[in-house]
């Protein structure tokens, strides 16, 4: 299976996200990916605003948090995406970032123990499954290896939702976590982190970290500018780690772009 792109986009006005999305289906991005955050739009509306705009480019939220909805308005809004973009939705869910408690509590949702949130997960993807047609891809964002351990077991695509700072051999291990669990032949994403000496506003200012800083600690995330250079490193973990999907932030679109080119 040949390599795959997904941009992480977020919406600053109508036009401005209907021209985004259009620019990623026509620069050979196969997925639209947006967050699921408070400080964020809702993703459904706008992956439903994204797939009146296109007609081939899939779209994914990046990721649900499970624990901030009922199964039930999970497989309604699922359900509408599907209907909207002719099959071209994808759930990416987890369990929830540790650190989204506190947005559980502004909508008024329970935040349970990390156990009965993996619980929680596989319930609402079960029922998504059983009531939604075409059932969607369903894409877990995992980390440790309770989660790695468990999402072997449901999901159709892990991504290793790892710090920034995860190395090959981190990957490796978090993949054999997942190969270990399971007989099936589950694919994996991946994040980019930076590529050169480009970083997201998030890593370079809000976490203060510098590329050669990144590289010097082995970050797999950062990528040589070089095309053939990084081709060649995604080419390698496909083929070793079945990591098959690189999911680009929008910010880093620009730099990426030869990359993109030379698939």
């Amino acid at each position: 299976m040949s390599m795959r792109f997904g941009i992480v986009l977020t919406p600053r006005s109508g036009a401005e996200w209907a021209g985004a999305a259009k620019d990623a289906e026509q620069q050979g991005y196969r997925t639209i990916l947006l967050p699921d955050t408070l400080n964020t739009p809702s993703p459904f509306p706008a992956l439903a605003a994204a797939a009146a705009v296109t007609s081939t480019v899939r779209l994914r939220p990046n990721v649900l948090a499970a624990p901030l909805r009922t199964a039930a308005a999970t497989i309604r809004e699922t359900a509408a995406l599907q209907l909207l973009s002719d099959g071209r939705f994808e759930l990416g869910i987890g369990s929830g970032r540790p650190d989204a408690g506190s947005e559980a509590e502004r909508l008024g949702m329970p935040w349970g123990s990390a156990a009965e949130r993996r619980a929680q997960l596989a319930d609402t993807i079960a029922a998504v499954r059983a009531a939604v047609d075409p059932v969607p891809l369903v894409v877990v964002a995992a980390s440790g290896p309770r989660m790695l351990a468990a999402a072997a077991g449901f999901a159709d695509r892990i991504l290793l939702a790892a710090g920034p700072e995860v190395t090959e051999a981190e990957l490796a291990d978090l993949v054999r976590v997942v190969r270990d669990n399971t007989d099936r032949d589950i694919r994996f994403s991946h994040q980019l982190i930076g590529i050169g000496d480009r970083l997201p506003y998030w890593i370079s200012t809000r976490l203060g970290r510098t590329a050669d800083e990144l590289r010097a600690a082995g970050a797999a995330g950062v990528l040589d500018a070089d095309p053939a250079a990084a081709a060649e490193v995604l080419e390698t973990r496909r083929e070793k780690y079945g990591i098959d999907e690189l999911i680009i932030p929008g910010e880093l679109s620009a730099p990426f772009a030869p990359v993109l080119a030379h698939f």
